[in-house]
């Protein structure tokens, strides 16, 4: 098998440094990225709010797609039941346009879109109305201009909800956790990307993997890293992220775990991973 070794993180930032970036603004369309496993918890949400607020804080105006019925993007990002009175269910639903339903974070330069449990109800609610596959990428393009990143967490589950995050992205982030039934989940998921591509949206590209929940005192852990990274290559990102209950307590404080906890292994994890994405859309951009 192959062998790697996580890299050693560099010191995280101070944690007034996420209230207080300075806005870049881009002339580029905003890149629509979907956090998606078919596996619950192997770390999409927090993988999404954490790699939304470290592309904020380097002065990116991002928006996060809460579209998980449970709803835990907004919950981690304290945004409260009372500020949710629009959702990204009514964007689906076309009653409600992407800034209308924006909420603004704690986080400068990061909004949510937030989700309610009506969400539950879209597949039946959605199942007649026109381009029901298009409705997020439709009423995204009618925002191309207010965003550099667009961030959608998905639901494990592959349905309506998933359909639409993939059809409006233009890539693919995948974490996936370091255990057995995990390598099932990715080849699931490569196989529903794969369908994707040929009926709805023919450019969708696979951003990366993410290897979440690291313990590198289980040999598992290192056999479903090695085996990932022998099947997908350098779509596999170097950094890791370990096991930390820092990770548990933060949604309880309604702050990523980079605001919660910065000094902790996860935290430090999340940022060299931020920046390790960056740098690998820096090159993307580089090629277009």
């Amino acid at each position: 098998m192959l062998a790697f070794s996580p890299r050693t993180s560099r010191a995280s930032r101070e944690t007034s440094r996420y209230h207080h970036s300075k806005e870049q603004f881009s002339s580029l369309r905003p890149q629509t990225v979907a956090i998606s496993f078919s596996k619950g918890g192997v770390g999409k949400t927090t993988t999404t709010i954490n790699l939304a607020t470290e592309l904020a804080t380097n002065g990116h105006r991002v928006l996060i797609v809460d579209l998980d019925p449970q709803g835990n993007a907004s919950t981690g990002l304290g945004i409260e039941r009372s500020q949710r009175k629009l959702s990204s269910y009514d964007v689906l639903a076309g009653t409600s346009g992407i800034q209308e339903a924006s909420v603004c974070s704690c986080i400068a330069g990061l909004h949510i879109i937030p989700s309610t449990q009506e969400l539950n109800g879209a597949e039946l609610d959605l199942a007649d109305v026109d381009r029901r596959a298009y409705r997020l990428r439709d009423a995204l393009e009618r925002s191309v201009d207010d965003y550099q990143y667009v961030l959608i967490d998905c639901p494990s589950s592959f349905g309506l909800l998933t359909l639409n995050a993939l059809t409006a992205a233009h890539s693919v982030l995948m974490p996936v956790q370091c255990e057995f039934f995990a390598l099932e989940g990715l080849s699931q998921l490569l196989r529903s990307i794969e369908r994707v591509k040929v009926t709805f949206n023919p450019t969708l590209d696979i951003r990366g993997i993410l290897l979440t929940m690291f313990d590198k005192s289980n040999n598992l852990s290192w056999e479903v890293a090695n085996d990932v990274r022998e099947y997908l290559g350098d779509k596999v990102y170097e950094t890791v992220i370990p096991r930390d209950v820092c990770v548990a307590e933060a949604p309880s404080h309604g702050k990523p775990v980079l605001l919660y906890a910065p000094q902790c292994a996860a935290s430090r994890a999340y940022f060299q991973f931020a920046e390790e994405f960056m740098e690998r859309e820096s090159q993307l951009m580089g090629t277009n």
